[in-house]
């Protein structure tokens, strides 16, 4: 268990869930008396927000340890990441919990998973440090695209479509699935 303790430690686990329920909590007090339930923006900024805090720790301290350690990576990355999105989606679901309903627990678990999928691939392709830019970058896009109406337009905005739009699913699967494979093999980027 010791190993666990001190990969925690080196990946800043504990302050990014800190910072994932104080995230999930501002935005859920910014929701607060909004009049309608389940606003899909909100949802998706407490998720972005969630995911950009984990993905702080998907890099170590020390690249060349990282490197030329004697496990295999691979599948601890994969879990890491898995963690990371389900650890973003929960936090917004105990945030829920006070009253205020952000999202059905298909919209979360589908933002999440696509989210911390797109964190990944930004740590690949980009670096740990800069992991958190594709997930703020889709979302900002997201935000102010029109209304979807069109495949490509509502592929664009999956992340504020309904959780039974096939389209929104489909792609939040897409990119964890990309995300988390190069993550996995690659690791973060020098």
């Amino acid at each position: 268990m010791r190993w666990l303790t001190l990969y925690a430690r080196s990946r800043q686990v504990p302050a990014a869930l800190a910072a994932m329920l104080v995230c999930a909590v501002a935005v859920w007090a910014l929701g607060r008396g909004g009049g309608g339930t389940g606003d899909p923006q909100l949802a998706a900024l407490a998720l972005a927000a969630g995911v950009s805090a984990a993905s702080a720790g998907l890099g170590g301290q020390d690249r060349a340890l990282d490197r030329t350690a004697a496990i295999r990576w691979a599948p601890r990355r994969a879990a890491h990441v898995l963690l990371a999105g389900a650890a973003a989606g929960a936090a917004l679901l105990l945030a829920q919990t006070m009253g205020e309903d952000l999202g059905t627990t298909a919209f979360v678990v589908r933002d999440g998973a696509g989210l911390m999928g797109l964190a990944a691939l930004g740590a690949a392709l980009c670096g740990a440090p800069y992991a958190w830019t594709p997930p703020l970058a889709w979302l900002s896009c997201a935000l102010f695209a029109p209304p979807p109406d069109n495949a490509p337009a509502r592929i664009a905005t999956w992340m504020l479509l309904p959780p039974d739009s096939p389209q929104g699913t489909w792609t939040a699967l897409a990119l964890l699935l990309l995300g988390t494979g190069t993550y996995a093999l690659a690791g973060p980027r020098r």
